[in-house]
């Protein structure tokens, strides 16, 4: 389960944060997560509760927000919504796509005490 070591990760930018910035105790954490990841958000909740324990961040509530999927297709020259990676193009039915987002990972925002 690679989600246990992005939790992990997670934790490190938040303590490393809480020594820049000197405080004390993260009440939250919000993480951007796009949906053509391979990180599922129910196990990044379940392992960033266990991951968490002990740490500055315990009992910090994680809250996720999801990023949908998008690509250029270079066929029809436009960027496209894309649902998942083997899709092809929804306007065009091209399958020569680049994504451009819904693989991101990454800490926005840490509420802290």
């Amino acid at each position: 389960m690679h989600e246990m070591s992005l939790c992990q990760g997670i934790i490190a930018i938040v303590e490393d944060e809480a020594e820049r910035q000197a405080f004390d105790r993260v009440k939250s954490v919000v993480l951007e997560l796009g949906r053509l990841g391979h990180v599922l958000p129910e196990a990044m909740l379940f392992c960033f509760d266990a991951v968490s324990r002990g740490t500055i961040a315990d009992g910090a509530e994680l809250v996720i927000r999801r990023t949908e999927g998008a690509a250029w297709c270079f066929d029809c020259e436009t960027s496209v919504p894309l649902a998942d990676r083997m899709s092809p193009c929804p306007r065009c039915g091209g399958g020569r796509l680049q994504v451009t987002s819904g693989e991101e990972l990454r800490v926005v925002e840490i509420a802290v005490e």
